[in-house]
């Protein structure tokens, strides 16, 4: 069922955790977000211009984790878990403070972000929720990897191929429409590697907080972490985790069915980055049907400049 109105949550409330590539403890706190501001990032750490939006266009680097950038240089990254956990918990407007430069890890997934968010009540603002629906069939591709989107009823599905030379990982895809899905398959399946590639990504200076605590890690024919895997298409799933998390970039809840083969942050973006620059795939539409909603008052929402 598609919301009418715009939501947010009615109380703070606070992670703390460490950063998977930086190694550095952070604590953010999500505080109720004013109609229409969409997802908007605040470092408290840094005292002017320290406001980082939420947008597609905003994504300086999608090298293993998807990293937002302001006009001054400000930077928040590893965005896309907590971003999929805003998605599935139907909440279109926060302001997060976060006192560094990377969203916590937590356990690799979506699931301790889900847990707290679903528990958080929630208030309906009075502005209607509008949805990117498409209409016309978009297709990118970069080498190999490829992605599509093409017109579906009122809901978004996704289709997700990967395909790894390890055994563990192999060839894997699913298909979930989001609307209608175990959704705790997507939102627990954590970020994952390979044994060998450990030391090449630490060379790059990343994954300095990366531990089997909060990632997969594969080596030959097992799976390094205790317990094992979640489920069965864990590996794909965080796949799609990411992609959810990111297509949230585009500023709409989508109304479609990706396609999506060897994607990954980068071809997110660069798909997102075209897309939105051909209106006659998509248009833009508020639901249709009016229900009474909760307002907010303005003592109880975080002022915040608009022009960062």
């Amino acid at each position: 069922m598609l919301e009418i109105f715009q939501q947010t949550i009615s109380t703070p409330i606070t992670f703390e955790g460490i950063g998977l590539h930086t190694g550095k403890k952070t604590k953010i706190t999500i505080h109720r977000g004013l109609e229409n501001q969409g997802i908007v990032f605040r470092r408290t750490d840094i005292k002017k211009n320290n406001l980082v939006y939420a947008k597609y266009d905003k994504v300086s680097s999608a090298k293993l984790c998807t990293t937002l950038e302001n006009s001054f240089g400000v930077q928040v990254s590893t965005v896309e878990h907590l971003l999929a956990a805003l998605y599935f918990s139907n909440i279109d407007n926060v302001l997060i403070e976060i006192n560094n430069s990377e969203v916590p890890i937590m356990d690799g997934s979506a699931k301790e972000f889900l847990n707290v968010l679903k528990k958080t009540p929630k208030f309906k603002q009075s502005t209607k929720r509008k949805y990117l629906k498409i209409i016309e069939k978009f297709e990118y591709a970069d080498g190999q990897k490829k992605m599509s989107i093409e017109p579906y009823s009122n809901s978004l599905e996704v289709n997700f191929k990967l395909n790894y030379k390890n055994k563990i990982i192999g060839k894997q895809s699913n298909s979930i429409n989001l609307n209608n899905c175990n959704i705790k398959e997507i939102t627990e399946s954590r970020t994952f590697c390979l044994y060998e590639d450990i030391e090449k990504i630490k060379k790059i200076g990343l994954a300095k907080g990366g531990s089997l605590e909060n990632a997969i890690v594969v080596d030959d024919e097992k799976v390094l972490n205790k317990g094992g895997l979640r489920n069965k298409k864990e590996f794909v799933n965080h796949k799609i985790l990411d992609l959810v998390g990111d297509f949230l970039l585009s500023g709409f809840r989508i109304i479609g069915k990706i396609n999506c083969d060897q994607g990954g942050h980068k071809l997110t973006n660069m798909f997102l980055r075209k897309l939105m620059n051909s209106k006659s795939s998509f248009e833009i539409l508020e639901h249709k049907n009016v229900i009474i909603s909760k307002k907010i008052s303005p003592k109880n929402s975080i002022g915040m400049a608009v022009n960062a």
